[in-house]
This record gives C-alpha cells, sequence and structure tokens, in this order.
C-alpha cells in the first residue's frame, strides 16, 4: 500500500480506500461502487467509511425514493479522506447537504478544517460510533477523568458546526429537512394538530430536548378565533379538534407561520373518520417555502400514504410520528446555535489582551527547568505564579520550609491563614490530609505545619505555603481545567468546582482558543450559569471577569504545549470577587519532544504574519491577517471598489463573488473568517484603519503548493503595494510549508504580469489568462 500511494503521490494521483465500496453520483449517472442499483439524484450527498452500510442505505432510498448528489465510502482513508471530500463536495453546486457516517475521524485538523468552511453554506450531519472511553479512568485528574474523547469530539463538532446525531433515521430525516427548509431563529415551535394526543406527546419531546411552545400572539390568537371552531385549544399545541377540514388546516397554519412569536410550525395529522390526510397535505403545498420551517407528522399507514408523497414531492419534510418530528426541531435550533461560533476564531490570549512577552518567556523557563529536573508536578506555589504571569489572578502565599518561617510568614500577612502542603508528587492534598484551615495563632500554624509533615512521606514533603484566609461568601466555587485529546489536542473545561467536582457532574467542554463570546458560550452550557445570574438574594456574579480569566487561561494552554494538565479548582466567583484558589500543573516527561504532543485542534489567529511596509509615497500599512470582524469594513472597500468598471472584472475574477450592492456574505466570512489551515486572507490598512487592498492565499488542493489573488484599491495603485503584498504571501507561503506558488491573471494586466516576473515567476499564456508560477 505504502508503495501504491508513493507512485500515486508521484503522479498527481489520488488513492480511495482501501476497504471501500467506491463511489458514486447519482445526478451525473457515474457508478463506480460495486454494491447495487445507483440511488435517485437528489440534494444530499452521503460519506461513509461502511461500505455494508452504503448497500444499505442506497437499496433503502430507492424504496423510499429519496435521492442522492454523491454517495461516497472511502474505507480506511490511506489518502482521500473526510477532509478531502467535505472540500470536494463544499464546492459541488448538486450538493445542498452532507450526510456521513464515520468510525474515526481521521486527520483532526484537516478535517475540522474543511467541515468549518463548509459548513458556512452547507449543513454537515454526522453519526459517529464509539461513544465510550475506557482511557477516561487512567486520567490523572479531576478534568481528566470527566473528559472523554467522544465528549471531546462533540465539543469540537460544535464549534465547527457540525450536527451530531444517533440514529440513522435523523441523519436522513435532518438532511432532507436542512436542504428543503429554513433554519429556525430560535427554539418555539407551534404544534397544530387534530387530536389532543399526539400534541401531548409532541409538547413533552420538545421540552425534554430543550425546545419551547410559542406563546400565541394576540393578534394571531385573535384571527384563529374568527374561523376555528369554538371549543379549539385556545391555546398552543393549537388543537382544530378531529372534524378538521383541509382548508382550515391551510387556514391554521398560514395564519400560525406568521406569528412573530413562532420559530417554526409542526403540522399533525390522524386518521379520522372525518379527517382527508391526502386533500390536507395538498392544501399545505403553497406554504412549503415560508421563512421559517414547516414539518409535517401524517401519522398512520394506508390512509396517511397519499399524503406523504405529496409532503415529499412538495419539499415538506414529513416524520411518521410527532416525537421524532419534534427531535429533529430540537436538533434544527440547536444547529443554528452551533453556526455563530463559527465566525469566532481568536487570537491566542483573544483579542485586545496583550500578555507581555517577557511573562510568557518566564513561564516557558520555568515549565523547561521543572522538566529539565525530572519533575512532572508543579507545586501549589508555582502553579499559581504560573497563572499570575497569565494576568489570572490568584490568592497571595509564601512558601516555607520550616514552621517558624511559616508562623512568621501568618503573622506579616494576618491571622486567619490556611496551611497547605507544598508537593511535586502530590495533587490532591486534601485527600491526606494536606489542607489546614482558620488558623488563628503562631502556635497553631506550627502544629499545622507538624500535621501536615506527619500526613504524608518525607519524600512527598517540600514545606509548606500559608495564604490568608479569605473571607468570600455569596460565591461558588467553579473549575477551569485542560488536557490533551490524543486526537483533537488540548481541550478546555468548565463547571461547577470544589471537593464535590466529579459527583456534581457539571461542566462544558471546549476547544482553544477563546476569545470573550466563546468563553461565554461555554459558560452558558453549564447548570451554575443560572446561579450567576443572582438567586437567593445573592447578587449576580461578574460573569465579563470569568470569561476574562477562561480567555487567559486559553492563552497559557497554547503558549505551553509541554503543561499535560492544568486545572483550577476551585475558581471562586462572585459579584466582588473572581480568584484562583488553588492550581496544579502537570508536565510532559522530559523525554517528550513537541512532535509527539498533538495540535491543537483549531489554529488560531496567526500573528506572526503581521508585517508593516511604507510605500512608494511614504504611506504607512499594516499587512494582517483578515478576522471575522473585519467583514464589514472588507464588504463595504469591495462593494466601493467593484463600481469601478476597469476593476470589476479583476474583481470578480479573484474573490469569485459577483459584483453587487451588497457582496454575498457567506463568501466574504468566510474569506475573513478562514480557519488560517487551507486558506489565509489578508488586508492592507493604513494607520486610520482604511483598507488599502485585500489578497488571500489558497491551498492548491491534493499539493503542496498555493493559489494566490491580490486585489488593491484604485487608490493604491502603482505605489508599491502589489509587490509588498507578494513579498508578504512569500514569506508566509514559505512557513507554510508550500514548495509552489501560483496565480491567474487577465492578460490585460500588464502591469501586474510584470511585476511577477521580475519576483521570479514563470507566466504562461492561457487564452485570455497569463499563469504565473514560481517554486519557492
Amino acid at each position: 500500500l505504502n508503495k501504491i500511494l508513493t507512485i500515486a503521490k508521484k503522479n498527481n494521483i489520488r488513492i480511495i480506500g482501501p476497504n471501500c465500496l467506491g463511489t458514486g453520483s447519482p445526478v451525473s449517472g457515474m457508478n463506480a461502487t460495486f454494491g447495487g442499483a445507483m440511488p435517485l439524484p437528489g440534494k444530499v450527498a452521503f460519506l461513509t467509511q461502511s461500505g455494508a452500510l452504503l448497500c444499505a442505505i442506497m437499496d433503502w432510498s430507492l424504496q423510499e425514493k429519496f435521492g442522492f448528489s454523491h454517495v461516497i465510502s472511502i474505507g480506511s482513508m490511506a489518502d482521500i479522506d473526510f477532509g478531502d471530500c467535505l472540500d470536494f463536495l463544499g464546492q459541488e453546486p448538486t450538493c445542498n447537504a452532507i450526510v456521513m457516517y464515520m468510525e474515526s475521524i481521521g486527520n483532526p485538523r484537516k478535517f475540522l478544517s474543511a467541515a468549518r468552511r463548509v459548513a458556512l453554506s452547507k449543513p454537515i450531519i454526522v453519526i459517529k460510533v464509539g461513544r465510550t472511553e475506557a482511557a477516561a479512568k487512567a486520567a490523572a485528574s479531576h478534568t481528566g477523568t470527566m473528559t472523554g474523547s467522544d465528549a471531546v469530539l462533540d465539543a469540537a463538532l460544535k464549534r465547527c458546526g457540525v450536527m451530531r446525531v444517533d440514529k440513522i433515521g435523523d441523519l436522513f430525516y435532518l438532511s432532507d429537512l436542512l436542504s428543503t427548509q429554513p433554519l429556525p431563529n430560535g427554539k418555539k415551535l407551534t404544534i397544530i394538530t387534530n387530536a389532543g394526543g399526539p400534541g401531548c406527546l409532541a409538547t413533552e419531546s420538545l421540552s425534554l430536548g430543550g425546545g419551547q411552545l410559542a406563546d400565541i400572539s394576540e393578534e394571531t390568537m385573535s384571527e384563529l378565533n374568527k374561523f376555528l371552531p369554538g371549543v379549539w385549544s385556545h391555546n398552543n399545541p393549537v388543537d382544530i379538534i378531529g372534524d378538521a377540514t383541509p382548508d382550515l388546516y391551510a387556514k391554521t397554519l398560514e395564519v400560525c407561520v406568521k406569528d412573530p412569536n413562532s420559530d417554526g410550525v409542526l403540522v399533525i395529522c390522524t386518521p379520522q373518520a372525518m379527517t382527508d390526510m391526502t386533500r390536507t397535505a395538498d392544501a399545505l403545498r403553497k406554504y412549503a417555502h415560508s421563512d421559517k420551517p414547516v414539518i409535517a407528522s401524517w401519522m398512520g399507514g394506508r390512509d396517511a400514504a397519499a399524503g406523504m408523497a405529496i409532503l415529499k414531492q412538495a419539499d415538506i419534510p414529513n416524520l411518521p410520528y410527532p416525537d421524532e418530528a419534534v427531535e429533529v426541531f430540537n436538533h434544527m435550533w440547536k444547529y443554528k446555535e452551533n453556526l455563530k461560533e463559527l465566525y469566532q476564531l481568536p487570537e491566542a490570549h483573544g483579542a485586545g489582551d496583550d500578555v507581555d512577552p517577557a511573562n510568557v518567556a518566564e513561564a516557558t523557563r520555568m515549565i523547561e527547568t521543572a522538566r529539565q529536573e525530572g519533575r512532572r508536578f508543579l507545586t501549589e506555589y508555582d502553579s499559581k505564579k504560573l497563572m499570575a504571569l497569565y494576568g489570572i489572578p490568584v490568592t497571595p502565599m509564601e512558601f516555607c520550609t520550616d514552621p517558624d518561617a511559616a508562623a512568621k510568614a501568618a503573622t506579616d500577612m494576618g491571622f486567619p491563614v490556611v496551611v497547605k502542603l507544598a508537593s511535586d508528587t502530590i495533587t490532591h492534598k486534601a485527600d491526606v490530609g494536606g489542607v489546614q484551615l482558620n488558623i488563628m495563632n503562631e502556635d497553631a500554624v506550627r502544629k499545622a505545619y507538624a500535621l501536615i509533615k506527619g500526613n504524608v512521606k518525607p519524600e512527598d514533603f517540600l514545606g509548606v505555603t500559608v495564604q490568608p484566609m479569605l473571607k468570600l461568601s455569596g460565591g461558588y466555587e467553579t473549575i477551569v481545567g485542560s488536557n490533551l485529546d490524543p486526537q483533537l489536542g488540548p481541550v478546555l473545561l468548565f463547571g461547577t468546582g470544589g471537593s464535590l467536582v466529579e459527583i456534581y457532574k457539571d461542566s462544558a467542554l471546549g476547544l482553544p482558543p477563546l476569545n470573550e463570546p466563546l468563553a461565554m458560550s461555554l459558560i452558558q452550557k453549564t447548570k451554575i450559569f443560572e446561579a450567576f445570574k443572582g438567586v437567593r438574594g445573592l447578587k449576580p456574579v461578574d460573569v465579563k471577569r470569568v470569561t476574562d480569566v477562561l480567555v487567559k487561561f486559553s492563552g497559557l494552554v497554547l503558549d505551553q504545549p509541554f503543561i499535560a494538565e492544568v486545572e483550577i479548582n476551585p475558581l471562586f466567583v462572585s459579584s466582588d470577587h473572581v480568584i484562583a484558589l488553588d492550581a496544579r500543573v502537570v508536565l510532559h516527561p522530559k523525554e517528550t519532544t513537541l512532535d509527539m504532543i498533538p495540535k491543537s485542534a483549531l489554529r488560531p489567529y496567526p500573528r506572526q504574519f503581521i508585517s508593516q511596509a511604507t510605500l512608494n509615497d511614504g504611506i504607512k500599512i499594516t499587512i494582517r491577517p483578515t478576522k471575522f470582524e473585519d467583514e464589514p469594513a472588507v464588504n463595504a472597500f469591495l462593494v466601493q471598489e467593484a463600481e469601478d468598471e476597469a476593476l470589476a472584472i479583476v474583481f470578480d475574477r479573484y474573490f469569485a463573488v459577483k459584483q453587487a450592492q451588497k457582496v454575498l456574505r457567506g463568501r466574504l466570512v468566510a474569506l475573513c473568517s478562514g480557519d488560517y489551515e487551507k486558506e489565509i486572507a489578508l488586508l492592507a490598512e493604513t494607520p486610520d484603519k482604511k483598507i488599502a487592498g485585500v489578497a488571500r492565499l489558497t491551498r492548491i488542493f491534493g499539493q503542496e503548493a498555493a493559489e494566490f489573488a491580490i486585489f488593491n484599491g484604485a487608490q493604491f495603485l502603482r505605489k508599491g503595494l502589489g509587490r509588498t503584498f507578494v513579498h508578504a504571501i512569500e514569506k508566509i507561503a514559505k512557513a507554510e510549508g508550500y514548495t509552489r506558488l501560483e496565480s491567474r491573471l487577465l492578460t490585460h494586466e500588464s502591469a501586474f504580469a510584470n511585476l511577477l516576473e521580475k519576483s521570479g515567476f514563470t507566466l504562461k499564456t492561457s487564452g485570455t489568462t497569463y499563469i504565473a508560477s514560481k517554486n519557492i
């Protein structure tokens, strides 16, 4: 196999498999599988590692008349993997949604990078087997025991806008729905039914999944009262009773779908003596493409079959049972919330949070010294010092190696104090009697010192730390932690902390880097967040200070890869305080090298690619990678420049977005908030933040090469900006490991062609286009 892959790479041939069924495209009629008959053409692509499952799904699809744009069995992924397939399907116009059966993620960074790009325009739905994680039991800390790899994958998929489901049925129900219906703006659903029981089942399923019944507005209530029988439910679910006619269903849906309180509508129809399920389905056809999702549940068999066929033809997804329909709606609004995080890709330390480089260097030296000395655990004293270097508030403390020194430190500090074990081998001090609280005088300090020393072995005792016994009340103990997932790299944890952390099991996982919105999202996923709002007379917690700690902690984790595990427990939070009361750090052994440590699954903002230059007329500019928040300014720049007819063709050619009053936002967001793994967009700005030009560098699929494009504003032509961009792009390309650069330009762009030739590029003519290339 390795020999085959070597030959294939040398000749630019890609290999799918081994252990795969092959691939097919029902839309084009191509069948390169050894399965049965091809499915019908459709809008959904199916990726799978199981060939047998693909055979079963293809056979099922013919019976259900469910169409596919592509079916791809990729097997063991020796070459082509999920990331490659997502890149391909993301550009396929015949594919509107992607569903995946996954057994292993393959290259995590590559997969998440591709998923994040594609999810901006097409929904991705995954079912992955293997939810157990035996390795979690061997973890050495609270964080480790709570962070199984499957839970980490869940967090990673959510961060990248991928929807994960547990059942094969949900995989295809959702893909059908997402390829035909809009996403809901919230979690509030209106249920229309001709029977009370199914409405109750749907309501319970909605609530259990986190959704809510929409409150019927006064205007909607008034409209419904005009035509519904007097005995209708006058509430949500909207029970229009068993003799509801097709026209009554249609009018009710028309009114309910316009209700501003509602984010979607579920229409339930049961086979009753006076119910014409076929005509009712036909009456709903015209509401198939509303601005809110419309879902149907035609319950039954023979009587419902014709209506089901009409609904499918009209692009109204139908599920056999109302509780299943509601589960799908709950998936939809949660997916919409996950998409918000797609637009967040912060710097390692968060926007505007400048950590002193000297502090980072000191932290690195501290960790390296400990590793060279063979230490795996930092003492609490060193652990808190590390936190303080990153701006995380910690309790003041003194390290003491004899009882008299401890007594003096306590007197200087002021009583009462806490005396704790200092050890680089024992991490949970309270478990061995290594924490003595509320010490009131010097004699008590000396006794505490002796007691702690007697509780542990001599080799585990380095001394004690003396800390003030802070008078903290009206707050909560939380935990902030991180450990390494073998595939996805550093993982962050936040939740309810303290000594009973594993009992409460209230925590949420996330991936670094974080910024304030992402940190807030992580906090909001925990139960303790509700308490932060203020309960039982307590003042609300200063959540902004908590998010600041999470962002700084995220920076620490990314800056210091030789930290294997790190934990603040507890981090005390209240309306007045956010302070680390205890901290522990576990290091990799000194034999561990950087290439042995899993990389962060998400790449942080590449600050190293920021550069400054001076143009020919003396204007100073900064060239830097774009961020999500640059989108409005870049949009305004491109719209203004595209109005110049001389530049419009170049604009369209380079940025693959159509000239319009407003540039297509999805494409522009993708350019501005790229994940920097495949595509890096750059902008040049003046000291007053005016955009002078934009550029992009994109990896060429399947090659160690990249293509670049540059678009300069009309006011900055012939001032050396193009040359400055080319130099910056070459430096970035070399740093990224590319061996060749390419650029395509129109033959009338003679000035830019001359610039590229002077920069060492070779130009070839292809019709009305130059192809410039250079080995670097």
